[in-house]
């Protein structure tokens, strides 16, 4: 139970004395208020206050800032629970636009007017390099992180709602995004013959992993008997440097069927791979890595994305990022009428939901299909009205 105290302060002024629960130094802490009134009035508060604290629903976030709350939850929160790489995004968020803007508020009196203020100026002028404004996705995602760091402040007890709850993100239009049709994948495969970046974009074509699981790929992890490969790991840019990191989710950890010559291409970059290595000797860094750099070593992805835009610029080809190939590979097996579940479990998708959202507008046809078919199965016998009438 909690405890407090009344003390009479002037004619109409009560102080009243109590306990706080332990704040986040884990220490308990004496707290007070002076209010103005009746001593009903002050009993009445006092029996409020206990009555929240025994229940687990007191804040008290004393004249914690919005830049000391979100430092430390930054620290205590985000470097505990989450992917080094997330954590380096929401630190250059929190440090170069959150905490500018909306730093210098005391945690528990900032406003949804205030959050909905910084959007539009995000919006407006928001770049740290002052040319211009954010992008509505990028303000969406500072909208996100600052959700779940109130989240956070709601749990512990430092705030007593998000405030995020009643702020309106900008709207984001869905990306649509731009894929490789059977004439330009071809050139594609052609160019990239005898290059380092010829196997990478072949799995990718033939798989859908992302760029992170593919230059992660370890021999160990394909088996050229049942012709396929498992998604064990991915490799991450972070502030400490690349870093091989498990799959974010169960779905991410898969195995995927290879095509026979997918399979075929592989077995012979491997015999490659083993005699660069016999010829670089010491000097080449044996990771287990399928797609890496000629000396072993992982290939940094910025680096491989680069060199992947730089073919596609020398040669002319339609401009796409390497992620597009992974929207290729959907869009193909959808367009060839493959259950969009199946899609879903190669690319790894959390919910096949994601992938009806994600690639939808790559099937103009798919409603007409349906109707079609509805009308071919289930309606094709119709009672004729006229010959009824007669």
């Amino acid at each position: 139970m909690a405890k407090g105290h009344i003390r009479k302060r002037g004619k109409n002024s009560w102080q009243i004395i109590y306990d706080a629960p332990r704040g986040l130094d884990g220490k308990r802490k004496q707290k007070s208020m002076t209010i103005h009134g009746t001593k009903k009035d002050a009993e009445r508060k006092l029996r409020e206050i206990l009555t929240q604290i025994d229940q687990n629903t007191y804040v008290d976030s004393g004249k914690l800032t919005v830049e000391e709350f979100l430092l430390r939850w930054l620290r205590d929160y985000a470097k505990v629970n989450l992917a080094q790489s997330t954590v380096d995004g929401y630190e250059i968020i929190i440090k170069k636009h959150l905490i500018p803007a909306l730093g210098k508020y005391q945690l528990d009196k900032l406003q949804p007017l205030h959050i909905q203020e910084y959007y539009a100026r995000a919006l407006a002028n928001g770049r740290a390099d002052g040319k211009g404004g954010l992008s509505p996705r990028t303000v969406l995602h500072h909208h996100r992180l600052l959700h779940r760091a109130f989240e956070t402040a709601l749990k512990w007890q430092l705030v007593s709602r998000n405030v995020c709850d009643a702020v309106e993100p900008p709207k984001v239009d869905q990306y649509e995004s731009n894929v490789y049709d059977e004439e330009h994948i071809g050139k594609l495969i052609d160019l990239l013959y005898g290059t380092r970046l010829y196997i990478p974009v072949i799995i990718t074509l033939a798989t859908g992993l992302r760029r992170a699981e593919i230059l992660a790929l370890r021999w160990k992890d394909f088996n050229a008997q049942k012709k396929t490969i498992t998604i064990n790991q991915t490799l991450l840019k972070t502030s400490a440097g690349l870093q091989f990191k498990p799959p974010k989710t169960k779905k991410s950890r898969r195995t995927i069927t290879l095509p026979e010559p997918i399979v075929e291409e592989l077995k012979k970059h491997k015999k490659d791979q083993k005699k660069i290595k016999l010829r670089l000797g010491e000097a080449y860094e044996d990771n287990d890595l399928i797609c890496c750099q000629e000396d072993g070593t992982p290939w940094h992805p910025g680096t491989f994305s680069s060199a992947f835009h730089d073919i596609l610029e020398k040669h002319n080809l339609p401009h796409i990022r390497f992620h597009d190939l992974r929207h290729t590979h959907a869009s193909i097996l959808l367009k060839q009428g493959v259950h969009p579940k199946i899609v879903s479990e190669r690319l790894g998708h959390s919910q096949i939901g994601i992938t009806l959202d994600t690639y939808s507008h790559i099937m103009p046809g798919l409603q007409e299909e349906v109707a079609n078919k509805l009308g071919q199965q289930l309606f094709n016998r119709l009672p004729d009205k006229k010959k009824k009438s007669n």
